[in-house]
């Protein structure tokens, strides 16, 4: 859609044209919600009344005027805005609605006679803005007007619906991160001259535009700031965001001249019970659910039958946004919003109560999500910890301001070692790791806990010296406070450390040795699993391919009863391998592709890096030395995020080595170079559709000249070029789940699935 030029001014002897609207003039330019105003169009081909909701600051004013004037031909008596964010009094509504559509009358009939009787017989588009504070009686008007002037339209800019039958809702989003950057541009370039981004002020401008959450009015008064300050020093200021946002625009509405006004014109329209939930609501972070608002919010004041009704007000309101994700329905508060209520929540007094309950549940979250891993609901363990990962970060950060809690942040940051390991997050998980080791405590099982999963962490990122520490300090305290666990898994760990550094006669030993452990205290789960793929594996090495096969076929026999993927991954590797080693090619491949789409699922990069390696052979024990080469490159460019490449293992290291001699062979030095380098632009999406296509497979795998762009950079380089956590994990767990939400329809909280998620209130 194009906007309509205004005509051109009439010669004076010309008689005037009939008023078609009082739209005001843009002072500035709109700038981008493309796709947005082109949803909106058929929304009000099919509705008579469509109402814009957002949270406040989102852009709805100028949004709907500006769709309202690229329809305006289609309304033959004109495109009319009424704007009642002045009008406080309910029973001023009409009048304001016929000062707005310029109607004259000196009668004593009612001026919602006048309206019908004036919208009765015209096509016009009325254009409603700011009835919060009087939907009830803006409601029955405009449900009266509809009914009685069937060529009248509405298009209505607020906070939530009107809630009249047949209204279509479109929810009004944060624009997107192109279009905020443009704003934040154009509008910083009015306020200083010359001002254009380059280099690295876009990544500085780019990074305030997302810590504002694209809100137009935040990006708005963030751009006239710079005025006086720089862009660094706008974006080391927002953490006190509502002091720094103020000194809009002298002519904008009262409520959008700062954001805190803004925000505050949105909390006083809420009733009490609304205020309490929002104030604490903020102690989340990033995405919630239903389950955890009944259980953190409800208490005085909220009881916990009340919450869903009150979580719906609010997201009718546009306080609260709701996001279809592969775990389901989440919730979410913009982080303006977010700091706005969580003064309200300090001021309750009730904020220490609120982050125990928050740390609390997430204990017990993680806990169900460990015991979950072993079991058929392996993906969605993942994809929920994944969502819940912002909010698992704020309950161990809870936990470690108090010297009496931080056993909970090691616990946590323990339990969740199937994330950190099977999920493509090793070096978050060292972070917490150590950073939770760190404070002094007792050497509870959930240090000890803590110490074996560091190990472990530390083995698979080659850190020898680290994971020998980790582990030998595990065990010797273990066996001090006859933590049989804690013992059991120091010594399979410490068997999995002699694999990588080359000595698979100790690996068998002592893996052997935890096997039994783990036999006699009862234990058995993924961990248990990847001892025996692990012995398996000592055992090739040491040159049994039988006795490795039979190993790993039993595992991958218990993996199937128990619905367990992770580990049979592993296993299918340690069986390809062997395959291969047996002249099985066919078969070795089979597996090898299973392999592969499981770690690749799970985005574990460890597990997808390890398959391209013996994948690469296979291919050139094929004949296709130049694809082979290229899947070591890709191999190569994934290696700086996982660790040191093949962990410095000579074992290890020997099919790599193979397939170079093969390939470098058959293509000389020059072209197998060229396609290796060629490889390693691949992202590992890319590289792992290639590599179960079997050759060039898709995802825009580059040509051998070096076409496809720069080759990435060791550890700055983003190997799945995605961004994403668990992208295949939250598509499995995806599966049957509701998709986005259908524009215009106002959706309701779900209904709670499960209850007794979260843990005990420990505090």
């Amino acid at each position: 859609m194009q906007r309509p030029q205004r005509p051109s001014p009439m010669p004076d002897d010309a008689e005037p044209a009939p008023v078609r609207g009082n739209l005001p003039a843009e002072l500035n330019a709109f700038v981008g919600r493309d796709d947005e105003l082109t949803g909106i169009e058929p929304l009000l081909r099919e509705s008579r009344l469509v109402t814009v909701a957002g949270v406040a600051g989102v852009g709805k004013s100028r949004f709907v005027i500006r769709a309202a004037a690229l329809m305006e031909k289609r309304y033959c008596h004109g495109v009319w805005l009424a704007e009642l964010s002045a009008v406080q009094d309910p029973e001023l509504l009409e009048h304001a609605l016929v000062d707005a559509l310029g109607l004259t009358d000196h009668t004593g009939r009612p001026p919602r006679a006048v309206l019908v009787e004036h919208c009765a017989g015209r096509r016009l588009l009325l254009v409603i803005d700011g009835f919060e504070h009087l939907a009830d009686a803006c409601a029955g008007l405009v449900r009266e007007l509809l009914r009685r002037a069937p060529r009248l339209q509405v298009l209505a800019a607020g906070r939530r619906p009107l809630r009249v039958d047949g209204e279509l809702t479109y929810p009004l989003m944060p624009m997107n991160d192109d279009d905020a950057l443009e704003l934040f541009a154009r509008r910083a370039a009015a306020v200083r001259p010359g001002f254009v981004l380059t280099g690295s002020d876009r990544e500085t401008a780019r990074e305030l535009c997302r810590r504002l959450d694209g809100i137009p009015l935040a990006l708005e008064l963030a751009a006239g700031r710079l005025r006086a300050l720089t862009m660094e020093q706008v974006l080391h200021r927002l953490d006190d965001r509502f002091r720094l946002l103020t000194g809009g625009s002298p002519s904008a509405l009262p409520r959008h001249q700062t954001l805190r006004t803004a925000i505050g014109w949105s909390h006083e329209l809420c009733a009490p019970e609304q205020r309490l939930l929002w104030a604490r609501l903020s102690v989340f972070a990033g995405q919630f659910d239903l389950e955890a608002v009944e259980y953190i919010c409800s208490g005085p004041g909220l009881p916990a039958d009340s919450v869903l009704d009150v979580l719906d007000e609010l997201l009718a309101q546009s306080v609260v946004l709701r996001e279809d994700s592969p775990v389901g329905s989440r919730y979410r508060l913009l982080d303006t919003v977010r700091e706005y209520g969580a003064e309200w929540l300090r001021a309750t007094g009730d904020a220490e109560r609120l982050r125990r309950r928050h740390r609390d549940w997430y204990l017990g979250l993680a806990t169900w999500c460990e015991l979950d891993w072993f079991s058929p609901r392996q993906a969605e363990a993942a994809a929920r910890v994944d969502s819940e990962l912002p909010n698992l970060r704020r309950a161990m950060e809870c936990s470690m301001e108090s010297p009496e809690e931080v056993h909970l942040a090691q616990y946590l940051a323990g339990t969740l070692w199937f994330y950190w390991v099977g999920c493509g997050r090793l070096s978050e998980g060292r972070h917490w790791l150590d950073h939770v080791l760190e404070a002094e405590s007792p050497y509870d099982h959930s240090r000890l806990k803590a110490l074996w999963v560091l190990g472990y962490v530390s083995v698979l990122q080659g850190d020898r010296v680290g994971a020998v520490s980790a582990l030998q300090e595990c065990r010797e305290e273990g066996e001090r406070a006859g933590d049989a666990t804690a013992v059991a898994y120091a010594v399979h760990r410490t068997g999995c450390l002699s694999i990588l550094t080359d000595d698979p006669v100790r690996a068998e030993e002592l893996l052997r040795e935890a096997l039994g452990r783990y036999r006699e205290i009862g234990e058995l789960n993924s961990n248990v699993l990847m001892a025996q793929v692990e012995l398996g594996m000592a055992v090739a090495f040491r040159g049994d391919l039988e006795a490795a096969a039979a190993i790993c076929g039993e595992v991958r026999e218990i993996c199937e009863d128990h619905g367990e993927r992770w580990a049979l991954a592993y296993a299918l590797y340690v069986l390809g391998f062997a395959a291969l080693r047996t002249g099985e090619d066919g078969r070795a491949r089979r597996m090898l592709g299973e392999a592969l789409s499981i770690a690749h699922a799970f985005h574990d990069l460890l597990g997808t890096v390890l398959v391209l390696e013996l994948l690469a052979l296979i291919t050139a024990v094929e004949g296709d030395a130049a694809e082979a080469a290229v899947l070591q490159g890709a191999a190569d460019r994934i290696w700086p995020s996982v660790g040191l490449p093949l962990f410095g293992s000579v074992h290890y290291g020997k099919p790599r080595a193979e397939c170079e001699e093969r390939a470098r062979a058959e293509l000389g030095d020059a072209r197998y170079d060229a396609q290796r380098r060629s490889g390693r632009r691949l992202d590992a999406r890319a590289a792992v559709a290639r590599a179960l296509g079997g050759g060039t497979g898709t995802g825009g795998a580059p040509a051998a000249d070096g076409s496809a762009g720069p080759e990435p950079e060791g550890e700055g380089a983003d190997p799945a070029g995605d961004g994403t956590a668990v992208e295949g994990a939250s598509g499995a767990a995806a599966e049957g789940a509701s998709g986005a939400a259908v524009a215009g329809e106002t959706r309701r909280p779900a209904a709670s699935r499960t209850t007794g998620r979260g843990g005990p209130e420990l505090g």
